[in-house]
């Protein structure tokens, strides 16, 4: 019987496989932060990002999402607006290393088995794991303490096209909310730097990676609707 029924179970999950529609493509673009150093404008891509993607379509609606991206963000005080960080003068550079587990939703049907033309704005959301280097500032100098994990909120908002029977291109923009306020040098954890702390410490980082993906699509023609 257990043999029977896991011949079963093998059956269904082939069958499932193979009535899905699979994505896997590479994200090119730019990253800029958000946070206690420099400019405050929320999309304003200063350095390159790229990563690469793979994506399960599980309806024209949804797909699950899976993602490596990695850049490096910097920030200036001298490109901010405000006198305050102008005069300060603060700089620094870190690089952030992303893998996003997330969920993809279109606000259109997107059956890539039609042989028509099909674009969609789309909305994606997660849970991101990120690594990053520990900073902080001593005498006006950017200084690297140690590799530090940490998890991040993606919310990305885009629009993608069927450019061809295979392959689909799409521009988003996506803010990533952090749980740590220190990947500008601000607010280093160890207590024996508490004295060089600085800036709002109540308010957690953020960056943003704006730019284009592009996917070759493969897999079996699904079935969406009830049998």
């Amino acid at each position: 019987m257990k043999k029977n029924l896991s011949v079963i179970i093998g059956l269904l999950l082939s069958v499932s496989l193979q009535a899905q529609i699979h994505e896997i493509g590479v994200f090119i673009g730019g990253s800029n932060y958000i946070g206690d150093v420099g400019s405050t404008t929320y999309i304003a891509p200063g350095e390159p990002a790229f990563g690469i993607l793979y994506k399960w379509n599980k309806s024209p609606r949804h797909s699950w999402r899976i993602s490596y991206s990695q850049s490096t963000i910097t920030a200036d005080d001298r490109d901010s607006e405000e006198p305050g960080r102008s005069l300060r003068g603060y700089h620094f550079e870190n690089s952030i290393k992303e893998l996003s587990l997330a969920l993809e939703f279109n606000f259109f049907d997107f059956d890539l088995h039609t042989l028509d033309r099909k674009i969609t704005p789309y909305v994606t959301s997660g849970i991101n794991f990120l690594r990053y280097d520990d900073l902080y500032v001593e005498l006006g100098e950017t200084k690297k303490n140690k590799g530090k994990s940490g998890i991040a909120i993606p919310m990305i908002v885009g629009i993608k096209s069927k450019i061809s029977r295979s392959f689909v291109l799409g521009v988003e923009a996506g803010a990533r909310y952090t749980f740590t306020d220190n990947l500008d040098g601000s607010n280093p954890k160890d207590n024996s730097l508490s004295l060089l702390r600085f800036g709002n410490l109540n308010n957690n980082d953020w960056y943003v990676f704006s730019g284009i993906t592009l996917t070759y699509t493969f897999g079996e023609k699904p079935c969406y609707c009830p049998q």
